[in-house]
């Protein structure tokens, strides 16, 4: 219990002699060195343990322990001296560093991975000249392609020159093959070029030539021969038309427009006719037409307006019964506000069997028909009102349940 400074201290040789006498492990057991002695022999043991960290031996100022001490010297000492393994050149240990990567002669894959392992020093002339994966021009289009595939395209390039299969001079570009086989082969056989009127020359272009210059006359008549046939054409395409926009239920509403210009013309000059739309009785029977004279005809001249109705040749004549002998009547509409005050004028006849105007027809008719020459007068016109908005409504109707049709 007395202060450490109230007692003198003296060594004890007993004490010291037992603890330097102890067995101890060397320090580095943990790294791995077995060594175990008495501790006053440790100092000794670390003079030689392999484990034991000593300065470099090339003065580079670190610590090496001596097991790694070989390896530091070889591999990662700045101060050590080695040969570059691509150059050969010799180098300090950190110039070494600083060369690697930039050493000219060492190998390095192409940058356009073709795959190709060149010397870092002549990848640029390698990917200008060698590299498979380098960009060049197709010489007939133009357009880049990789060096690997620029022959491909060209087997199938557009611009591509290619043998004519006429067997001509010329070797046109893929694409103008057709248009040279069309316009400029010289070996290749043209059709004339009246082919479509029934000329059926075909040869080559200076036979041709010489065949348009030739047959000048033939030509002319072929083509007029075409347009005859066309003309033919058309005016069954037209009767066609016709038929399909006409009325096959024996009656015609018979819409008259632009009454007062009509009628205005009709008293300038004589017989002015108007005609009707053609109709049919049915889808089988029997071609009609009606005529109306707005300034009247015959008895009804300059007084009254002629309604006539006219059978004309049809595509089934031959199998309706003649001559025609049903009931025909004729209906003006009275176009009143109010339909029941509405007045039509309708008047009506039964065909005289002997009378020529019903016989099969077979031509268009030139006479007028049969009909009514004073079926309405101009002063009834005027009273009530058959004319509205400058039209007119005719009707003209066939007795249905007196068509004979098959």
């Amino acid at each position: 219990m007395c202060s450490i400074f109230e007692r003198t201290i003296y060594p004890d040789p007993e004490s010291e002699k037992a603890i330097m006498g102890s067995v101890v492990y060397c320090i580095h057991h943990k790294e791995g060195c077995q060594w175990s002695d008495e501790l006053r022999k440790l100092k000794a043991h670390l003079n030689t343990c392999k484990h034991d960290a000593v300065l470099c031996a090339a003065q580079c100022g670190a610590m090496i322990p001596r097991l790694l001490m070989q390896d530091h010297l070889r591999y990662t000492c700045p101060r050590r001296r080695a040969n570059c393994e691509h150059c050969g050149k010799e180098f300090s240990g950190s110039a070494l560093e600083e060369h690697q990567g930039n050493c000219g002669h060492e190998p390095v894959y192409c940058e356009n991975k073709c795959g190709a392992k060149v010397q870092r020093r002549h990848t640029q002339q390698h990917v200008q000249q060698h590299c498979s994966k380098r960009l060049v021009p197709c010489r007939h289009c133009g357009q880049r392609y990789t060096q690997d595939t620029v022959s491909a395209h060209s087997a199938l390039c557009s611009r591509a020159p290619v043998p004519c299969p006429q067997r001509c001079s010329a070797a046109p570009a893929r694409d103008e093959l057709d248009a040279h086989l069309r316009d400029h082969c010289a070996a290749g056989s043209v059709a004339c070029a009246y082919r479509d009127a029934g000329c059926r020359f075909k040869g080559t272009r200076p036979a041709l030539e010489r065949h348009s210059e030739e047959s000048t006359q033939a030509h002319l008549a072929l083509v007029c021969a075409l347009a005859a046939r066309q003309a033919r054409q058309l005016e069954a395409l037209r009767g066609a038309v016709a038929r399909l926009g006409a009325s096959c239920s024996g009656a015609l509403v018979w819409r008259v427009p632009d009454w007062a210009a009509r009628m205005a013309e009709a008293r300038a000059k004589d017989g002015v006719e108007l005609v009707s739309p053609a109709f049919y009785t049915s889808q089988y029977g029997y071609k009609l037409q009606a005529s109306l004279f707005l300034n009247g005809n015959g008895a009804g001249e300059s007084t009254h307006m002629s309604v006539y109705i006219k059978i004309l040749p049809g595509e089934y004549d031959a199998l309706l019964r003649w001559p025609f002998a049903h009931t025909v009547s004729f209906t003006l509409f009275d176009q009143s506000s109010s339909p029941d005050r509405a007045c039509n004028i309708v008047e009506s006849f039964v065909p005289d069997p002997t009378w020529k105007n019903f016989q099969r027809p077979s031509k268009e008719p030139d006479a007028l028909g049969f009909g009514f020459p004073r079926f309405v007068s101009h002063e009834m016109l005027k009273k009530r009102n058959f004319v509205k908005d400058d039209v007119m409504f005719l009707r003209v109707k066939v007795d249905p349940s007196k068509i004979v049709a098959v």
